[in-house]
């Protein structure tokens, strides 16, 4: 198969199987770490209006699935493409971070620390490590 093709196909099963992680986290966790009464996790608006409800607890399942789904996209899309895995890996974390700067757009009210610490560790850092393990 031709290499840029693999590399193409690498990408967008990683970005699948990491997004299917991230959602999965997402999905479980109310079952470990309920949100605040009345808050709707699947309505943005409703973690919006009740942000200020939110106690740190409650950030470590949104961490951990964007970190994780992060971490599990880049190790398959690098895995599956076998050459230029940093590359592949940063591409992965580049996209995954798009949607983590794009959901601190959308609940602007999120604790700044939140914010930073997903920001600066939950993409490229674990886009880089799901390369790096790949390529053992």
């Amino acid at each position: 198969m031709n290499t840029t093709v693999k590399m193409i196909l690498a990408i967008i099963v990683g970005l699948v199987v990491g997004g299917l992680v991230n959602g999965g986290l997402i999905a479980l966790s109310p079952m470990f770490i309920p949100a605040p009464e009345g808050v709707d996790v699947n309505d943005v608006e409703s973690i919006k209006a009740n942000i200020h409800l939110y106690e740190a607890k409650q950030f470590i399942f949104p961490f951990l699935a964007h970190a994780l789904g992060t971490l599990v996209g880049a190790f398959t899309a690098a895995k599956i493409a076998g050459v230029n895995q940093n590359r592949i890996g940063l591409i992965i974390a580049a996209v995954f971070s798009l949607g983590g700067i794009g959901m601190v757009m959308m609940v602007p009210n999120a604790p700044i620390w939140f914010s930073v610490l997903d920001l600066v560790v939950a993409y490229f850092p674990m886009g880089f490590l799901g390369a790096k393990l790949a390529s053992r």
